[in-house]
């Protein structure tokens, strides 16, 4: 595991996204696995610019999210399909039918699951972006969440639910489940990239590169992984 300490949230970014630049010139048809929250926009906004500006294309690119809440409508302005038509498939080249996200709004939850399985199965993600959830989880997958899972339902944590009520008028609006990758899944990419920032992040960061390998929080299974690089500020790097 390879980890970065930025001084400022300004040059974490600017890394990433030129990191991401760099890979998308040397093979332009990625399988980019994606994430949603607050923690990669400032990524895909430079990813956006650098397209305006001719520096990238996303044209060959498939794109995996890694979860989606249940019971939201697609056009709903807090589920994962509108934020990331919103904050970034919007604004580049990609083609939209090669942006796959696990279906929130079908009520048939198997069938759901098996499909994004399958989708997995069939298109290895050559970079999973990951975020570090505050008690430690990774996509939707939870404390206690087994490692061998795949595409799964999950109720939400009451911690990731207030943790993400800042997006919504109120926690009662907030999903108490919702589909996401299972951790098997996310280890099967080549190669992952962790984005944390802040002191609300320090512990779970901690436990994640230096902590015991326990279910009990889900990121500390990437020390497993032979192909982890984690970009932190120094507040998330704090205990370290």
């Amino acid at each position: 595991m390879k980890v970065h300490v930025f001084d400022t949230k300004e040059k974490l970014y600017d890394e990433v996204s030129n990191y991401y630049i760099e890979r998308l010139n040397k093979n332009p048809n990625l399988n980019l696995g994606l994430a949603t929250g607050t923690t990669p926009i400032p990524l895909y906004d430079r990813l956006i610019e650098a397209y305006k500006k001719g520096l990238v294309s996303f044209k060959g690119v498939k794109a995996f999210n890694l979860d989606e809440y249940l019971g939201l409508e697609k056009n709903h302005h807090q589920s994962y399909y509108y934020f990331m038509r919103n904050q970034l498939f919007n604004h580049i080249d990609i083609n939209q039918n090669n942006c796959f996200i696990p279906s929130g709004d079908n009520p048939d939850h198997e069938t759901a699951k098996k499909e994004y399985q399958e989708l997995l199965k069939q298109n290895q993600v050559d970079i999973q972006l990951l975020g570090i959830g505050s008690n430690g989880h990774i996509g939707f997958n939870e404390p206690n969440t087994p490692f061998d899972t795949k595409t799964h339902v999950v109720k939400l944590d009451e911690k990731t639910r207030i943790d993400n009520s800042r997006l919504f008028n109120s926690l009662d609006e907030v999903p108490t489940h919702a589909i996401t990758m299972g951790i098997s899944e996310i280890m099967n990419a080549k190669e992952i990239i962790v984005i944390a920032t802040g002191s609300n992040k320090k512990d779970a960061v901690y436990e994640m590169i230096k902590g015991n390998i326990s279910e009990n929080v889900p990121a500390s299974v990437l020390q497993r992984h032979p192909n982890v690089t984690v970009y932190i500020d120094k507040d998330a790097a704090s205990r370290l």
